[in-house]
């Protein structure tokens, strides 16, 4: 077998109409998985699935929100039998904490928390009931293992994420679900673009390795963790961060 092989999978991404979700789907697709977009933008869902196509990766777009919980059981329906689930939706609001309205607060913890949860659960409902092993790749944030100003949400959703990611590991490997996160440093997302070149120098400044990461950086390492390579991984969270976490 070839190493990190998907050939016969399925695998759900949440979050895939731009950033990071788009490159899962073109990784794990390029490493013979079907794949099922998930998002709320429908257009740049399709601009993926016709970008797929061009390379041969067979694709699904659904519409999902993840804080519905009425859309993530229609989404899951939607999208058939899955192996693997990525939960990468995820938004950020940056204000004060003494500024930030519960409103804001809860936008961001519903997607980034509650979200990843309804999701989690929902595909582990129909593993468990079809006797299936399944494997769930959470994306966190280093700023879940150490904080920023600004983002009080962001920090605590993301923290909550990864031992949400433990406990849920703890409890399903009996159903051979595998449940691991993944921490990403620094990358270079629509999400991170509006850093000011004066934060950047700082980030950079504290990375070892000098440079921000790249999409593909986190790519390959939830490839990694979804394939059968990763088999005796469960309940960890891995790091890509070019050392920002020792610098």
């Amino acid at each position: 077998m070839k190493p990190f092989d998907l050939s016969g999978k399925t695998a759900l991404i949440t979050g895939a109409s731009s950033g990071l979700g788009a490159h899962f789907a073109r990784c794990l697709g390029a490493a013979g998985a079907s794949v099922v977009v998930a998002a709320r933008r429908a257009d740049r869902l399709q601009s993926l699935q016709a970008e797929l196509a061009k390379t041969s990766i067979k694709s699904k777009a659904i519409d999902l929100d993840v804080t519905s919980s009425d859309s993530v059981t229609a989404a899951l329906a939607a999208a058939g039998p899955i192996d693997i689930l990525v939960n990468n939706a995820g938004i950020s609001i940056v204000k004060p904490a003494l500024d930030m309205p519960e409103k804001d607060w809860d936008a961001v913890v519903d997607t980034n928390l509650r979200g990843a949860w309804l999701m989690a659960q929902g595909a582990a409902k129909q593993w468990v009931a079809d006797r299936r092993p399944g494997s769930i790749v959470n994306i966190g944030s280093i700023l879940g293992l150490r904080t920023i100003g600004q983002v009080a949400p962001y920090n605590a959703s993301k923290a909550g994420l990864i031992h949400l990611t433990r406990v849920l590991a703890m409890e399903w490997a009996r159903y051979h679900i595998r449940v691991n996160a993944i921490c990403p440093g620094y990358i270079e997302t629509p999400m991170t673009a509006p850093m000011t070149p004066l934060v950047r120098a700082a980030v950079l400044a504290r990375t070892p390795l000098g440079r921000t990461g790249e999409p593909r950086d986190v790519a390959k390492t939830a490839l990694f963790l979804a394939s059968d390579d990763g088999t005796f991984y469960t309940g960890q969270w891995l790091s890509p961060n070019g050392g920002l976490m020792i610098g």
